[in-house]
């Protein structure tokens, strides 16, 4: 099956060719018909697995027909990443379609995007806190929306958005179409789900597992020594990007600093950046600048960019559901890729409850000619990084806050609880222990 048999306007397909989509991938087969019937939908879905083009073909043949020049369509995300993700999507698959589309969120000037939105654009893809602000002061115009996307629904939750999306929505159409698209389904976005939409169709894509073309494995190791085994590791590295991992703003930074002193050409992307730096470790990692991007959590699920070879966990993470979508960075767009982490004992729990979810054990590394038992290092940047983590321990910011950055408009909400180096695929295991991931074939689009 192909995207012609959609029926999709030719301008519409002239955009799906030049973006290189060929196959539709499971998500789209099962959202895309009902979507375009005007059905309100609930689609779960992990990242990667091309919902964004499986929730913007729909709008852009529903707005291809119609008045133009005033927003009729309203996508809602949690991240400024995420936001303009959508929005290059949106302009890719509908440039001929001569359809506008606008950002918005905060941490820039707000005049910009006034003029933007005078520009009678139709849509409209906002995070939830700039745009109450546009709708206060009266700079936005919603009277005349007909289609509302929630994306990644249970990440607006944890990030403290829900108050503001039911906020929102009384600013909305009662009569509009209502898709919610989410990784996961807590009971809040459960219940928010039952009270904006009529009737919906429910999609489910294996939400729960991790792409099939990532390989698992972890490196044990003690904290102290988690720096120098990055670096070993990287070092036998013959590979595309590699998307770093770690648990605070702060260890970013640290991390990212030492590996551009070892002479890597990195950056990091987390929280206390300005939008226009962050932005430009973005363009900088998609276009190759950068080979290494050091995040938070922050850029998990807003960053599309189809040759990230690996993801490192240089910290792991709280929750099953975030090592989800950080390792959903690699192995997209039916390419494979590779998901080490660095774990210590404290994180002997969350490797099990991962296990458990994957339904199997992942392969434990160690590489033969690596000092495991040498003392802290007494220098100015391992230091930092213990008492981060003790620190981290102490003030009880750990899984509570983990998750939880800066949102998505700069402002502070509510926290919720909550053997073979890199190089060449098939190379020898002689320098690690046994042990196998096996591949599975896969395509995905975003």
């Amino acid at each position: 099956m192909n995207f012609e048999s959609f029926n999709l306007h030719p301008s519409i397909i002239s955009g799906v060719r030049e973006l290189g989509y060929v196959t539709p991938t499971p998500i789209q087969l099962q959202a895309i018909p009902p979507i375009l019937q005007g059905q309100d939908l609930v689609g779960l879905a992990q990242t990667g697995t091309g919902k964004t083009a499986a929730f913007v073909l729909p709008i852009l043949q529903r707005l291809s027909q119609g008045p133009r020049g005033c927003v009729r369509a309203l996508i809602i995300a949690p991240t400024r990443e995420l936001a303009e993700q959508i929005h290059d999507t949106t302009q890719g698959l509908g440039k001929q379609t001569r359809l506008r589309s606008v950002t918005v969120y905060g941490g820039v000037n707000m005049t910009p995007q006034i003029q933007k939105l005078r520009g009678k654009a139709e849509i409209v893809v906002a995070c939830p806190g700039r745009l109450l602000d546009h709708i206060r002061q009266k700079t936005v115009n919603l009277s005349h929306i007909e289609v509302l996307v929630l994306d990644e629904a249970d990440r607006m939750f944890d990030m403290g958005f829900l108050p503001d999306i039911r906020k929102i929505l009384n600013h909305l159409p009662a009569h509009r179409q209502t898709l919610l698209f989410s990784a996961t389904m807590p009971d809040d976005i459960k219940r928010l789900a039952h009270d904006i939409l009529r009737n919906p169709v429910t999609v489910q894509i294996n939400h729960t597992m991790p792409l099939t073309t990532v390989s698992h494995a972890l490196y044990p190791v003690e904290h102290h020594h988690k720096s120098t085994l990055l670096m070993r590791l990287l070092k036998h590295a013959d590979t595309g990007s590699v998307l770093v991992f770690t648990r605070t703003k702060q260890r970013a930074m640290s991390v990212a600093q030492r590996l551009k002193k070892a002479g890597y050409i990195a950056t990091s992307l987390q929280g206390n950046m300005s939008q226009n730096q962050r932005q430009a470790a973005l363009d900088g990692f998609r276009k190759g600048s950068f080979k290494i991007l050091v995040a938070t959590d922050i850029a998990a699920r807003g960053i599309d960019v189809s040759h990230i070879s690996h993801v490192i966990n240089f910290d792991m993470p709280d929750t099953v559901d975030a090592y989800t979508h950080r390792i959903g960075r690699t192995g997209r767009a039916a390419k494979t890729g590779d998901a080490f982490t660095l774990t210590t004992q404290n994180d002997n729990a969350m490797v099990r409850a991962i296990e458990n979810t994957l339904g199997m054990k992942l392969e434990r590394r160690r590489l033969e000619d690596f000092d495991y038992t040498s003392p802290p290092a007494r220098s100015t940047h391992a230091v930092p990084l213990q008492q981060s983590q003790r620190h981290h321990r102490r003030t009880g910011t750990g899984s509570k806050r983990a998750g939880s950055q800066m949102s998505s408009d700069s402002k502070p909400r509510y926290p919720r609880t909550g053997a073979k180096p890199f190089g060449k695929r098939r190379s020898s295991h002689a320098a690690y222990s046994s042990g196998s991931s096996a591949r599975k074939p896969h395509s995905s689009h975003n």
